[in-house]
């Protein structure tokens, strides 16, 4: 444990500390952030009015439109003097959102990823490569400041160019890498076509995040690197990586309760289930300043594990994230909504409005293919136009979306119709692969 005083703290030390943070939270908000105070105004709640844990159900929800409303800065609760920095969404659902950190939250986020990656068994000795993206996402300068928190010697490579990578890994001597699964596992099939055995080298262990992966991919991963594969949990709203992640007993994700209260509701009630109930992800920070959000509807689903874990880590355990309550597709970690590739779509002379985004498997990885319909006045046997077409289509939707997907045209009316919803996702991961 990088900070055993708290990971392994009693769980009556843990409530009351959570309780007197939520009480400070709440205040702040009340006091310097417009929405919430009048969200808490309509609902008939004051901040005074929480005198104990279970009295936060009476607290309205946070969800991603107020941020939205918001933007950029209209849900901070520190002035912009104290930002230090800003981070965002893709905005591939519209609207970006936007969050900001005061020095004490980049210090507090440091020792959270410090913590994320001790529970993977890093230490000052080893070498950390950084394999998520840099910039205005989250996950890359999240691990990174863990890294260098936690003493070890960090390499912030980003995503992409995969063969340097490999190269990297093995002239570094790294022991330790940080990535998407899927990216990962691109890493260890390239290696393997560079005659580089990942398993050779010294790597040991890896933290993977920002994409759901399941436990056939854990096998794959640990088998192909010869590492010890954990998952780990955030996200940009709530704080970015650092809210929640596996120890190495891999049975749930060990939530940082010091700064971070978990709810599990019904999505449909909008009521607390008790531990073991699966349900929607509801969180409230209690130690950030810049932007604190208050019963957060993150839309993922997730239960709470009862009982202790072996670690010896007292705080209480999610599991892996199985799905979410929109049609949200999480595709190599970046958010894509079926609807922006309609928006997209609408925009484009010569498509029809009609698509399906399809979902194969080619070797390990998920592939993403997006089919077109063409208008029907367009030539469809016009080769060089259709080129064309399906090159413009392409690009627009990497645009909008900051992701690269293979587009397919079809012709008119070859995508089933429905008279209800259209289905716009077709999954067929399960029938093996292409």
């Amino acid at each position: 444990m990088f900070q055993p005083d708290f990971e392994a703290m009693p769980r009556t030390d843990i409530e009351v500390l959570q309780l007197e943070r939520l009480m400070k939270t709440l205040s702040r908000v009340y006091d310097r952030v417009p929405t919430y105070r009048a969200k808490f105004d309509e609902a008939g709640v004051h901040p005074d009015g929480i005198r104990s844990l279970a009295d936060l159900a009476n607290v309205p929800f946070t969800v991603k439109d107020d941020l939205r409303a918001a933007y950029p800065y209209g849900m901070f609760a520190a002035p912009m003097r104290e930002i230090v920095r800003v981070h965002s969404s893709s905005g591939t659902t519209g609207q970006v959102t936007v969050v900001g950190y005061t020095k004490g939250d980049i210090s507090r986020w440091g020792d959270l990823m410090a913590r994320t990656l001790a529970s993977a068994g890093a230490t000052a000795d080893d070498i950390v490569q950084i394999s998520y993206g840099y910039g205005l996402f989250t996950g890359g300068l999240g691990v990174h400041y863990g890294s260098e928190r936690l003493g070890a010697a960090t390499i912030p490579i980003s995503g992409g160019n995969t063969k340097r990578q490999v190269q990297v890994m093995k002239d570094f001597g790294v022991t330790v890498l940080a990535a998407t699964p899927s990216y990962a596992l691109l890493l260890a099939e390239t290696a393997l076509e560079m005659g580089v055995d990942l398993r050779d080298l010294p790597l040991k262990a890896g933290v993977f995040g920002a994409e759901p992966w399941s436990e056939n991919m854990r096998k794959q991963l640990e088998e192909a690197l010869g590492i010890l594969a954990i998952d780990i949990y955030g996200l940009s709203e709530v704080l970015g990586p650092g809210v929640a992640a596996e120890c190495e007993c891999k049975n749930g994700l060990h939530v940082n309760e010091d700064h971070f209260i978990i709810e599990i509701i019904d999505p449909e009630t909008l009521k607390p289930l008790p531990d073991g109930e699966m349900g929607e992800v509801v969180f409230t920070t209690i130690t950030k300043e810049g932007i604190p959000v208050i019963r957060y509807r993150t839309r993922d689903i997730s239960r709470i594990i009862p009982g202790p874990c072996s670690c010896g880590r007292t705080f209480r355990r999610m599991q892996r994230v199985s799905g979410r309550t929109d049609d949200m597709l999480i595709i190599r970690g970046v958010n894509v909504f079926p609807s922006q590739i309609e928006q997209v779509l609408t925009g484009i002379p010569g498509v029809a409005p009609h698509y399906q985004v399809v979902l194969t498997k080619r070797g390990t990885l998920d592939h993403v293919e997006v089919h077109v319909e063409v208008g029907a006045d367009f030539a469809f046997d016009e080769i060089k136009q259709l080129e064309k077409l399906q090159r413009r289509v392409g690009a627009e939707i990497a645009s909008a979306l900051a992701i690269s997907i293979e587009v397919k045209l079809v012709e008119p009316k070859s995508i089933q119709r429905s008279e209800g919803k259209a289905k716009r996702v077709l999954d067929l991961r399960a029938e093996g692969s292409v």
